[in-house]
C-alpha cells in the first residue's frame, strides 16, 4: 500500500493561482509558494510565485490516478522523467516552506528591477540607514552583496535581500 507523496505540477503561464484553487477545491493539499515583492512599476503585481509556473501537490497517485493531476485546467501536467511523475521528498518541501517563511518574515523580496550599480538604502540590520550600491544577488540565498563606502573606499558587504530598497530619485 503506497502513501501520499509530494509532486510538482507545471502550469501554463500565470495560471498557478487557477491550478492551486482547483486542486484545493478537489480536496488536495497544495504548496504554492508566493512572495511579496516591491515592484518598480506600482501597477505590477505585489505577489509573485517563488517558482513561476510550478506548484506542489500532496497526493497518493495509486488512489487518485495520474490522470486526475495530469489534465487540470490551466496545467501542463505533472513533472515527470521517462513518463513517470517524480515524487519530491517531504523534507525538501518542508525546507522550501521554511525558506519562504523566512523571506516573508524579512519583508519579502525587494530586488525586482535592481541592477548592479543602482543606489540602495539599507533599512535593517547592522548597516541600517546607510546608502550603498547594489552589486549582485548571491545565488542560493536571500542575501545580496552591496558596496558600502567605508574608510574612504568601497567595501563589499552581504546583507539580507529584505533589508535593502532602491533609492528613490528626487526630482
Amino acid at each position: 500500500m503506497s502513501t501520499a507523496s509530494w509532486y510538482v505540477i507545471h502550469s501554463k503561464p500565470r495560471k498557478e493561482n487557477q491550478v492551486n484553487a482547483y486542486l484545493q477545491a478537489q480536496g488536495f493539499e497544495t504548496f504554492y509558494p508566493t512572495l511579496h515583492v516591491q515592484p518598480v512599476n506600482p501597477r505590477a503585481s505585489r505577489i509573485r510565485p517563488y517558482f513561476p509556473r510550478y506548484l506542489f501537490v500532496h497526493a497518493n497517485l495509486d488512489e487518485v490516478g495520474v490522470s486526475a493531476l495530469q489534465w487540470l485546467p490551466g496545467a501542463i501536467g505533472l513533472v515527470s522523467f521517462d513518463g513517470q511523475p517524480v515524487p519530491v521528498p517531504a523534507h525538501v518541501v518542508h525546507e522550501l516552506k521554511r525558506r519562504v517563511a523566512e523571506i516573508r518574515a524579512a519583508g519579502g523580496l525587494v530586488l525586482d528591477g535592481l541592477q548592479p550599480g543602482d543606489a540602495v538604502h539599507i533599512t535593517r540590520g547592522p548597516f541600517a540607514g546607510y546608502e550603498a550600491i547594489f552589486d549582485t544577488r548571491l545565488s542560493g540565498s536571500e542575501r545580496v552583496q552591496v558596496l558600502l563606502q567605508m574608510l574612504g573606499r568601497l567595501v563589499k558587504v552581504q546583507v539580507s535581500a529584505g533589508a535593502i530598497e532602491k533609492r528613490r530619485v528626487r526630482g
